[in-house]
C-alpha cells in the first residue's frame, strides 16, 4: 500500500489541495483535477504535450512528480484563454493556419508564453531552441513560429497590439 502525501499549490490562479500517491505524476493529478487541456503523449517527456506553467517556466508534467509542485504556482491552458475570449497566441495560432488536430496546441502556447515572458522580443534562434520539445505531427512548424513573432512582435509594439 502506498502512502499518500497531501499537498497544495495555485492552480490557475486558485489555491487548492490534493490528495496524491508519492509516485504520483503532475499531468495525472491535473487531469483527474479537471484540467483537460493538459494532454498526455510520451510519458517520458518527449512530446511536449503535457507542458505546464510552473512558476512562469515550461514544465513536462508528464516527468514531474505532482509533489514537486507543492507550494508553487501551476498554469496550465486553462488559465490562459475561454471559447469566447481566446488568448492571443490562440488567436494568432488559427490566423496563421498552424492548427490541425490541436493535440500539440496547448503545449505550444504555454511553451511560447514562457519564452515570451523570459525574452520578450524572441529571435528565430530564440523560438526554434525554446520550442525545439514540443512536437507537432500535423503541420510544418513554420506556420506555428510565424504566430509566435507575431504576438511577440505585437507585444513589442512593433505589431497590432492585441496580446
Amino acid at each position: 500500500m502506498t502512502q499518500q502525501k497531501n499537498i497544495s499549490f495555485t492552480l490557475n490562479g486558485e489555491k487548492r489541495s490534493f490528495t496524491i500517491a508519492p509516485d504520483e505524476k503532475l499531468v495525472k493529478l491535473l487531469r483527474r483535477s479537471g484540467c483537460l487541456g493538459v494532454k498526455e503523449g510520451c510519458d517520458e517527456g518527449t512530446c511536449g504535450a503535457c507542458t505546464v506553467l510552473i512558476d512562469g517556466k515550461a514544465a513536462l508534467s508528464c516527468i514531474t512528480y505532482a509533489f514537486l509542485a507543492d507550494g508553487r504556482d501551476v498554469r496550465t491552458i486553462e488559465s490562459l484563454g475561454t471559447f469566447e475570449k481566446p488568448h492571443r497566441l490562440q488567436t494568432a495560432l488559427v490566423e496563421e493556419g498552424a492548427v490541425q488536430c490541436g493535440y500539440c496546441i496547448p503545449g505550444m502556447i504555454l511553451s511560447a508564453e514562457a519564452l515570451m515572458k523570459e525574452i520578450p522580443e524572441p529571435t528565430d534562434e530564440d523560438i526554434r531552441v525554446h520550442m525545439d520539445g514540443n512536437f507537432c505531427r500535423c503541420t510544418g512548424y513554420e506556420k506555428i513560429w510565424t504566430a509566435v513573432r507575431r504576438v511577440a512582435a505585437e507585444r513589442a509594439g512593433k505589431g497590432v497590439a492585441n496580446a
